[in-house]
């Protein structure tokens, strides 16, 4: 039963006026509450006389009670029925608990990653990733058709640098290491060698590329191609996954049309230099150059062609860029451009901005080589999960304690990585990231284990006495279940994974005080089928959880 749905459908009845409620911050304000304002406005009447009118015309069998408070409603629910009904739900949808149909019809590309294939992944872009798959499976979990997008940045300036020093320096050396690795340490090399004639060879090579010169072309492929393949070897270690993949070099000639169009309309203009700008200040924004005047491209003259032809082909409902916040100025310029080219999709682009990944040393330069590799941080977790499994397994053969320690390991990076609001800057701190206690991933897990442990021992069956389950811890456990779906529902309208985190630490914590406070296996049959059946949802509930931030369940630790 869906109390909210019905509370909500009795107030509209008896008002006339279609209204959303509210799970109140404090458990003693009530389940749920409805504020009587805008109600107000509508009725010309004081809010607290509405709420004393609707507490005498709403009549429902599952509440408790009504009660008001100044110019809210606030409504208990009977506990013996949250019980009753959330128990039932979750064993009657099981896997499918928590979806909803809420994004029915609508199509959303999400595009995320967006490396660059001058170098290997960074512990940012694992920020970007995670946030990345979360929000697909969160859109995925209340139906919106997603897109998984990646472009690839894999022409311009920066790519002919590591380019330009693998020519000057490399002698044809091939990789040795991991090709994504390789290609990047020539990209330190040029700025550790940079002198102002290596930057002009750098532009000459850029105008090269862009007129298809075959020496340049071919050197690109070659460099190009081991900087993918080694990014697809981090993508597949670290779970992310892509429907659609585009690349800058597909598109950086695209844009002509748009240029011209954009000239006619007065959008850009030609400065005296020749570059190509879009006029932006009485926007309140800075003006962009959108072409430089010797005619090579950036990388809003492929985002305008890309963001066309996606917008042509896919007809998405929205578009969602997961860029981190540095970007956020470009986003507003690029955004506000669509706007005044005309384009009807303008307001169908958002940009999910997300803060920086910084180290306890300081900020990352990948200029320097000063970065937490991808590789390195996903491989180094790992092991220090491995030496917490054998410390509680030292039997475990090699192989399970490998692919264990690995599901725990990235548990630990994802979830230290998600469990605050995307737009704050997270400082790592790997030994942090892998206790087994606190506010991690590897907790999570361990509370998911420790449930499979007792369903072992003895299954819950299907039938129960719910009225056995009269304790606070009983009930507040329940009472966690049942606000599963509405977080999933709001956690994807409002892109915020962090969301899911809050809530799956509150549920460990619910289930922990109720595991430690009342004896699950006992004598009494009939009072353990009862217990049972909570252990049972909260498995249910924690890997339907764990699978919106991309983690895998284990059922052993």
């Amino acid at each position: 039963m869906d109390f909210r749905e019905k509370i909500e459908k009795a107030i509209s009845k008896a008002t006339g006026t279609e209204v959303k409620i509210e799970i109140p911050p404090d458990p003693s304000l009530g389940d749920y509450a409805y504020p009587c304002f805008e109600l107000s406005k509508k009725k010309k009447q004081p809010p607290a006389q509405i709420a004393n009118d609707l507490q005498k015309k709403i009549k429902l069998d599952f509440l408790k009670k009504i009660e008001v408070k100044g110019a809210y409603l606030n409504f208990f629910i009977k506990k013996e029925e949250v019980i009753k009904n959330t128990l039932k739900e979750i064993s009657k949808r099981k896997k499918k608990y928590g979806l909803s149909d809420v994004g029915k019809k609508k199509k959303v590309i999400v595009e995320y990653s967006g490396p660059n294939t001058n170098k290997p992944l960074h512990i940012g872009h694992l920020k970007n990733q995670a946030i990345g798959m979360s929000i697909i499976r969160l859109l995925e979990a209340t139906s919106h058709k997603v897109i998984k997008k990646n472009i690839i940045s894999d022409r311009g300036i920066h790519i002919c640098q590591s380019m330009l020093a693998y020519q000057k320096w490399g002698n044809g050396e091939k990789p040795k290491e991991k090709s994504d690795h390789f290609v990047g340490r020539w990209y330190v090399t040029f700025h550790k060698r940079k002198t102002e004639e290596l930057e002009k060879e750098v532009h000459e090579m850029l105008v090269k590329w862009e007129k298809k010169d075959k020496k340049v072309r071919d050197l690109w492929k070659k460099m190009n191609d081991w900087a993918i393949d080694g990014i697809k070897e981090t993508y597949k270690d670290f779970g992310s996954e892509f429907d659609v993949w585009m690349y800058e070099s597909k598109f950086y000639d695209k844009a002509g049309p748009i240029i011209e169009d954009g000239l006619k309309k007065k959008v850009f203009k030609k400065d005296k230099d020749g570059k190509i700008v879009a006029k932006l200040e009485k926007y309140g924004l800075p003006d962009k150059t959108i072409l430089r005047a010797d005619g090579t491209s950036i990388y809003i003259t492929n985002d305008l062609a890309m963001t066309k032809h996606q917008f042509d082909k896919y007809k998405p409902n929205k578009s969602i860029w997961v860029v981190a916040s540095e970007q956020k100025a470009y986003f507003q310029q690029l955004f506000k451009i669509f706007e005044l080219l005309g384009y009807s999709w303008h307001d169908r682009c958002y940009h999910l901005s997300y803060g920086m990944v910084n180290l306890l040393e300081g900020k990352m330069k990948s200029r320097e080589g000063n970065v937490v590799d991808a590789d390195d941080l996903i491989e180094k977790t790992r092991m220090l999960a491995e030496e917490e499994t054998k410390k509680r397994n030292p039997k475990l053969k090699h192989k399970e304690l490998y692919l264990r320690s690995r599901k725990i390991g990235l548990a630990a990076i994802k979830f230290y990585l998600l469990r605050t609001d995307p737009a704050r800057d997270v400082l790592f701190d790997i030994k942090s990231s892998i206790s087994f206690d606190g506010e991690t991933g590897p907790y999570l897990q361990y509370s998911l284990a420790r449930a499979n442990s007792i369903l072992k021992k003895c299954k819950a069956g299907k039938r129960f006495n719910h009225g056995l389950l009269k304790s606070s811890e009983s009930y507040e456990l329940v009472k966690k279940f049942s606000q599963y779906p509405e977080m999933v529902t709001q956690a994807a309208l409002q892109l915020r994974p962090h969301l899911v985190a809050t809530y799956l630490l509150d549920l460990a914590q619910s289930f922990n005080n109720f595991y430690h406070k009342e004896k699950v296996i006992q004598e009494d049959q009939e009072l353990q089928k009862a217990r049972l059946k909570l252990v049972s949802a909260f498995k249910q509930i924690m890997e339907n959880g764990l699978k919106l931030l991309d983690i895998e369940s284990l059922e052993e630790m």
